[in-house]
């Protein structure tokens, strides 16, 4: 039978090593390539076999291995938004007796390889990918693991649980329009590596703006790339551009809406006389901005626990057809918007 010596000694490093990567403990660093060694070494031996087999059958975590992988937020556990999400996963799997093997977000080539060495060292049956992640990391996730669900990603081949973005943001930018707002920015950003204006909550700013009849200022479309220090540098910029300013901001996140909203007070503008702001989220720091922010409740942990229960039915062959689960969202109007409107 295999040992962890056995191991080390045909990779050519410490037994404390591969004892490391083989827990992925990666609180001190071993180079990819070495992982990817000692992983490959031990699934030659059956060390991977023989330990698995110590794992009693009627252990929870034995059945159905879940992994995660993250779309690259700033921090998937601090962002507002995703660790919602992430909490919502969780705490479907703890009501079943699971637990996630791991999260995952692919920053860099070498996480795809991190990836894999994941997937076979948790024997990984079920993956709930958690909006759009890099094309070859998808693409192998698929090809390599027996059911994949995602949230808010847009794959026909897999269950779906997400939220109309599109109709959402067109609720928001409507209810803008009927407050009696004609020029309205837009502020957000790009799906991974994708077009800015094709992203979901453009388009839904875009339909309502068209249909209104009002015409789109290019100078406030601001891409920030989903980055709260853009969205202020940028917003301040267009702000001493010399332009027209816009009554009105629909910003494609809340984290978006709050750094612009501290460009315009610096402008001296007041909230929501001069300029009103909407954002979509409903993060928990939303309710206490000053003023409170106008916001799109999504429902992020609702959109986690739904997932979590999709993958598992489908892991019980209970389904076969990929369907998609729609979550309704809301409204929420606070005093960001409930202002009067200049001409």
């Amino acid at each position: 039978m295999a040992k962890l010596k056995d191991i080390a000694d045909q990779v050519g490093v410490s037994i404390s090593t591969v004892s490391r990567v083989l827990k992925n403990d990666t609180q001190r660093s071993v180079s990819d390539e070495t992982r990817r060694k000692i992983w490959e070494m031990a699934e030659k031996l059956g060390y991977r076999t023989q330990r698995a087999s110590k794992t009693p059958k009627n252990d929870p975590r034995s059945g159905y291995p879940i992994g995660c992988v993250v779309t690259i937020p700033q921090n998937k556990y601090n962002n507002p938004y995703f660790s919602i999400i992430l909490e919502g996963i969780e705490r479907a799997l703890a009501a079943v007796g699971k637990r996630l093997e791991f999260v995952l977000s692919i920053e860099k080539p070498s996480d795809i390889e991190q990836l894999q060495a994941l997937v076979k060292e948790h024997r990984i049956e079920g993956m709930l990918v958690v909006e759009r992640i890099d094309a070859e990391a998808y693409q192998w996730i698929k090809a390599n693991v027996r059911q994949v669900v995602g949230v808010d990603i847009a794959d026909k081949e897999v269950p779906v649980v997400s939220y109309d973005r599109a109709a959402a943001a067109k609720e928001a930018v409507m209810h803008l329009i009927g407050q009696g707002h004609r020029r309205i920015a837009y502020i957000g950003g790009a799906e991974l590596n994708g077009n800015f204006r094709e992203e979901k909550r453009y388009l839904g700013y875009e339909s309502a703006m068209r249909e209104a009849g009002l015409p789109i200022d290019e100078a406030w479309v601001i891409d920030v790339k989903w980055d709260v220090s853009l969205s202020y540098e940028l917003t301040k910029q267009a702000f001493q551009s010399g332009g027209q300013i816009p009554t009105a901001v629909f910003a494609a996140s809340d984290m978006m809406a709050i750094a612009a909203m501290r460009a315009a007070t610096e402008r001296e503008l007041k909230i929501p006389d001069d300029i009103a702001f909407f954002g979509v989220d409903n993060i928990e720091i939303s309710e206490f901005t000053s003023p409170p922010l106008s916001t799109i409740h999504v429902p992020k942990l609702e959109m986690g626990m739904y997932a979590v229960k999709l993958l598992l039915d489908y892991l019980d062959h209970q389904y076969t057809i990929p369907v998609k689960m729609t979550i309704p969202y809301r409204c929420v109007f606070r005093h960001s918007t409930n202002g009067k409107v200049g001409d």
